[in-house]
Order: structure tokens, then sequence, then C-alpha cells
């Protein structure tokens, strides 16, 4: 019932066409046009481009109608087979000289005067200084057909000003370019909603009688600023205009191919060119298959072009598109591919999708597929998950949406259909979602239960891991590699005896606090008190692959806040209170030992009582945290340790070498200080050279005076001197108490 309703609800808007969601969908469009990437342009289309070195070579724009002359007739001779002009020329040349031409000759006329080559001269001065007249004669002789480029107003703000003259004459200039054949399926089609102009932007009447082929340059955004679609034509006065890129398509095809548009009820039905249908929604506009970025089509500057630098048929048999990519003159445009995209190109892909047919287009069936897919996701999410254990939810939901993207991506890539992908995919992950807390809700109330009964009895991590794995709670465990800690407090038996008994267990829970604190802090498994003595473990029941530093960095926040306490105890006049702590690394057995009817979390193993037996060898060292050689292995890089020995703990007859733990080595510790010498002394004892031993040893007092470890080494000397070691010995000491 949770998934109907909510599979309901997303179809609900769906249908309401959620401005959100949708802006959401056009951006996923942008996605696949990024993963698809880069397609080579076809044959067809080129730009000649007014850049920045047109700017530099020619001057600032705009320029005189005859350069513009110029570049037609050029692009002519090369062989273009379509020129296009994303220019409009609304008004007459502000570069004419008539003028002043004009009122020579009236002056001349007025004054009586007959003078054959003066008015020659005159003449020629006029047909020279007429621009307009140049580039409409240009535009004539043009073996290839000149599309002049215009544009729409849609705001009144941007016409109220007009005098009714100027109306009437904007209105003239583009009647020759509308569209012949426009077929209303019923009387109702004549007042869909369409793109609708109030006023063009035409061009001046010389160059209109010099080339009736025009078409509009308009490129509209989508809500969110970005270039996705064109109206291939815009209802002005009841006559339909086609786009600019539409009209070259056209001349380049043939003018006597008929442009059609077919009107319908719910709007644009179709818009045919020959026998070529090209796909649009009812407005009329068209998805543009954007090839790539700025430049996937070939750039040629006019500089260049009328200079003759560009290669040989760079233009033979091509749509030439002239306008303006020089920054701060033309209009930068978003589309998928890229932020700052000249509007110029986006013509040039519009006539490459057309020619090349190959368009982007959501089929009749898409919204009743859409619909199916959303349906089709939502109840599959909600009826198979609660069935399901949660990885293979996960699996389920993963091959699902990844499979949708993976299938719409194809399709969109080979076929050029858009499919929704956002509301399919939401309603999945929203489905999900609520059928995962829903269980989640659900199963809480039992995870209270055992939550209840047994965080009294093991630490809050370890009922987390059993509420995970149940089956953890049987008897038994696995074999892991972990790091246990000991810590012991010195002389306890003789500080109770002398201690009231509530003096004594107030201390003994300040204490305990403390120390605890810290094994929490880094992430320890508080595994048991053991009267005074903490029993410590990571690595288990949650993964950690830094325990034996956890284990470390704990043994030295330990003793930094034993420190503190014992400065506050001497102040207070209580007795002070000293530990030994041990460290190992090993494998050992965790998980639930005991009975069938009371059982706890806990390690076993040698490796268990090593670090035991290292807590009580610092007794014989006269150190506070050793560790073992296991441990020593994966964090000498991050502390300070110093070799001690190799022992042979009582109950273990295999040797182990000891460190002692000083600091991290990211901190200073002066007992760093004697680290050098006392390592070359413990070699020599080792070898037997007992006088450069006693040497280095003396050397490590001189910089530390107090350093147990070397008076003690120091007095195996001596005594191995008087008594000395059987043949084999092998410098390792065996301890003959815990």
């Amino acid at each position: 019932m949770l998934s109907l309703f909510l599979t309901g609800l997303v179809i609900f808007f769906y249908m309401a066409k959620n401005p959100f969601l949708d802006r959401i969908e056009r951006r996923s469009l942008d996605v696949r046009f990024l993963t698809r990437g880069k397609e080579p342009a076809g044959p067809f289309a080129v730009l000649a481009t007014i850049d920045e070195k047109s700017l530099d070579e020619i001057g600032k724009w705009p320029w005189p109608r005859a350069k513009i002359a110029e570049l037609i007739t050029r692009l002519s001779e090369e062989g273009a087979r379509v020129i296009a002009l994303d220019i409009v020329f609304s008004e007459p040349d502000v570069n004419n000289n008539l003028t002043f031409i004009e009122s020579m000759q009236e002056e001349t006329r007025s004054l009586g005067l007959r003078a054959p080559k003066l008015e020659r001269f005159l003449e020629e001065a006029r047909a020279e200084a007429d621009n307009d007249s140049i580039l409409a004669a240009a535009i004539r002789r043009s073996k290839a057909p000149v599309v002049l480029g215009y544009f729409f107003h849609f705001s009144h703000e941007e016409i109220d000003h007009l005098s009714q003259d100027e109306l009437d004459k904007k209105k003239r200039n583009v009647g020759a370019s509308a569209v012949k054949l426009v077929q209303f399926l019923s009387p109702q089609a004549k007042k869909v909603e369409v793109y609708e102009a109030l006023l063009p932007e035409s061009n001046i009447a010389k160059l209109v009688q010099a080339s009736h082929i025009a078409g509009y340059y308009n490129i509209f955004l989508d809500i969110d600023g970005t270039v996705r679609w064109i109206p291939l034509v815009i209802r002005y006065q009841d006559r339909f205009y086609p786009a600019l890129s539409l009209e070259a398509v056209r001349s380049y095809v043939g003018n006597n191919i008929p442009l059609r548009v077919l009107v319908a009820d719910h709007g644009i039905e179709s818009i045919q060119l020959g026998r070529v249908t090209i796909p649009t929604d009812e407005k009329g506009r068209m998805l543009i298959n954007f090839r790539g970025g700025p430049q996937t089509f070939p750039h040629y500057s006019v500089a260049d072009i009328l200079a003759g630098r560009t290669p040989a048929n760079a233009f033979r048999d091509k749509i030439v598109f002239i306008g303006s990519t020089a920054i701060g003159v033309y209009d930068l445009r978003v589309t998928p591919f890229s932020n700052t995209f000249p509007g110029l190109e986006v013509h040039a892909n519009v006539a490459d999708n057309i020619l090349r047919q190959t368009f982007l287009f959501r089929p009749n069936w898409a919204s009743l597929f859409d619909l199916a897919a959303i349906l089709f996701m939502g109840l599959i999410t909600g009826l198979v998950l609660p069935r399901l254990r949660a990885i293979f939810s996960v699996l389920l939901i993963g091959v699902l949406f990844f499979g949708y993207l993976v299938a719409s991506q194809k399709l969109f890539v080979e076929k050029g259909i858009w499919l929704n992908a956002v509301y399919p995919l939401l309603t999945m992950v929203i489905v999900y979602t609520a059928v995962t807390l829903y269980r989640y809700i659900v199963e809480e109330r039992e995870k209270r239960k055992i939550r209840g009964a047994f965080s009294f009895y093991v630490t809050p991590s370890v009922v987390n891991e059993m509420l995970k794995n149940p089956e953890k709670l049987k008897l038994g465990g696995d074999k892991k590699e972990l790091s246990v800690l000991f810590s012991d407090i010195r002389g306890f038996t003789s500080l109770a005896e002398e201690m009231e008994p509530e003096t004594l267990v107030n201390l003994l829970n300040e204490y305990l606090t403390e120390m605890t604190d810290v094994v929490f802090q880094f992430d320890g498994l508080l595994d048991k008190y053991i009267g005074d003595a903490v029993m410590a473990v990571w690595g288990a029941p949650l993964e950690q692959t830094d325990h034996p530093a956890l284990a470390c960095r704990t043994a030295l926040e330990m003793l930094d806040r034993l420190t503190k306490m014992q400065q506050r105890w001497e102040a207070e006049g209580t007795p002070r209170l000293d530990i030994g702590i041990g460290i190992n690394t090993g494998p050992m057995v965790v998980g639930n030992m005991g009975s069938e009817r009371r059982f706890d979390y806990t390690v076993m193993g040698d490796s268990v009582n090593l670090a035991s037996r290292l807590e009580g060898i610092n007794k014989e060292y006269g150190t506070q945290v050793v560790i073992s050689e296991f441990t020593y292995e994966r964090v000498k890089d991050g502390f300070f340790c110093r070799e001690l020995d190799a022992v042979r703990v009582k109950g273990r007859a295999r040797p182990v070498k000891i460190y002692e733990l000083v600091a991290l080595r990211s901190e200073e510790d002066p007992r760093v200080a004697i680290f050098e010498p006392f390592a070359q002394g413990l070699h020599h004892y080792r070898s037997q050279e007992w006088e450069r031993a006693e040497n280095k040893f003396h050397e490590a007092l001189n910089r530390i005076p107090d350093d147990y470890v070397a008076k003690l080494y120091l007095q195996r000397i001596a005594e191995l001197r008087e008594k000395p070691p059987q043949s084999g010995w092998d410098g390792v000491f065996t301890m003959t108490k815990k």
C-alpha cells in the first residue's frame, strides 16, 4: 500500500508537469550529451566568423556593407552552395557618404551649371558610396542563394516607440519569406498556441528586393537558461515564418523542394521538407542534437577569407553561416556542452541535424512508456524489497537503477530517443527509502528488546554487532588478528589494606571511569575489569585496520590522564596510584564465551596471555608501557619506541622482543635522547662485549641519570662477568614470575 501510494504521487507530479522535476529531467538530458561525448560534424555547414582577428585587420564593427558584399562575392567564387547571414541590416548603412554627394548634385542643378564631367564624376561617386546598393548587387550576382537574417520582437516595450510608418515598413519587408504551404487539419487548429511574434526587425527594402529568401535567427532559452530547442517556425499575423537554419537547408536541397507545415488541434503536427519529416513538439520546436562544444563545426575568420588565406575547397558545396563570434559583439549561449557557445554555431547544428536526419525526439509513445516505467519501478521495488535481505535489496536497486540508465542512454545515442529518466528513478528511490524506513521502524522495536536485555552485560558496540548479526549470539567465535591491552595498578593490595573501604572504592571508581573513557575515546572494546585491572580490545567487534596504533594511543592517553589525577590526588592528600600497561597484537579467538545460559563477548588465546604478561614485565624494567615486537612492527613509524629486551615469559617457550612505548613521533620527549646509545649498548650486550656495552649504558645514564633499564643492564653485566654465560647463550632473559 505504501509503494502504491508513493507511485501514484509521482504519477500525479508527472502528469502535472512539476517545474522542479522537469528542470532536473532537462539537466539529465545534458548529462546524456556529456556522457555520449563529441561527435564529428557533417560535411554540410561551416562558419564565416567576424572574430577578434577580423576586427583587428578590418576595423571595428559595424563594417561598411561593401565589405559584406566583398565577402559574399568571395564565398560565391569559392563554391559556397548557400550563404546565410546571422546579421540583420534594418537601417541604411551608417558608413554611406550619399548625403554629401547628393547635396553637391542638388547644388549643381540649382546653379544651372552644365558640367558633364562633374555630373559623371558625382554619379560614379554616388554609386561607390552607396554601400547598401553594393551589397544588394553582390547578393544578386552571387551564384549561391543568400539567406537574409532577421529577428522577431516579442515584447511590447521593444516596439511601442515606433511610428506607424516604421511598423508598416518592417512588416512589408518579411512577407516574401513566409511559409507558402501551411495546412490546418481542422478549424480549431488556427487557434493553437505556438510562438507568436509581435513584429519583425527586418532588412531594408533594397536587400529584401535583392533576395526574397530570409529566416529569423531568434534563439530561445529553456527556463534554466540553456539552449536545447529551436522553433523551426514562428507565427506572425496568421502566417508562419521559417528559422534561418531551416531556410538555409531548404535552399541547400533546392528551392523547388516544398516546405510544408501541418497544424492540428493540439499544435503543430509536423514540419516536412520534401520527403523528410522533421520531428517537433506541438509548438514546432526541434530538439537540437548538439554535436559537441564550440568549434565542432569549422570556423573561418572573415579576415582570412577576404585575404585568401583559407584552405582550398573549404566552402565548396557548403552552407556558410556568417555571423559574429568576437567577444563583446556576439551573444554567448549555454548549451549542454558549454556555457560559452556561439549562437551562430547553434544554427549550424540545426542545419546538420536536418540534412543528416540525426534527430532527437520524444516519440508518440514516450509518455505511455514513462508512465509504465514509473509504475513498474514503484511496484517492483515495493513488492520485492520486503522479501529480500538488505544486501540483495541494494543489489536489486542497483541493477534496476543503472540498467535503466544504460538502456535510456543507449536509446538516446543510437536511436535519438529521449525517454524520461528522472521520474522512474525518483519513484524507485522514494519507494526504496520509504520501504527501508518502514522496515527499520518495525525491526527497531525488536532490536530495542535485545538491546534492553544485553546492554547491562556487554558494551553498546557489541550489542550493535549482535543486532546486525544475530547469529553471533551463539557460543564460539572467530579467529582474528586483534590488539589487546592490559593495565594494572601497582601495589593495589597494599593500598587496599591501608585505606578505608569507602575511600578506596571512590578512588578506584574515579580511576576506572577515566581509564574507561580513554578506551572509548579511541573506539576500543572494554572487555572487562579484573579487580583493579582493565582489559580492552581493538579490531573487534568492528573492523579496525589501525588497531595496534589505537591501542598505543590509548596507553599514552591513559598515562596523561593518570598524571593529571595524580596531581589532584597529591593536592587532596589522597594516596598516589601508578599503573603498568602491556599491549600485544596477534591472532586470537573473539566471540561469545561461557555457557548456554550466561556468556560474555571476549577474546582468548596465547596472544591475549602474552599481553597480560607484558603488563607485569613493567615491574622488572621500571617502565610504564611495554609492547610486543608484533605490535611494534605495526606502529614503529608513528611512535617512539625503545627495544628493552628479548624475553621468555612464564608459560611461553618462544622468546619475544619487547619494547617500551615512549611517545608519538609528532611529540617531543627527552627520553628519545638515550635511544641510540642504549640500542648500541644492547647490541654489545648480546655480543658479550661487556666493556663496550657498559660504556654505552653509562653514556645513556649521562643523558638521563635515572634511567632504570640502563642501570638494570649494568647490574646484569656485573653478574655475567662474575658468572659468565654458557656456550650458546642468546641474550634472552627468562621471566620466572608473572
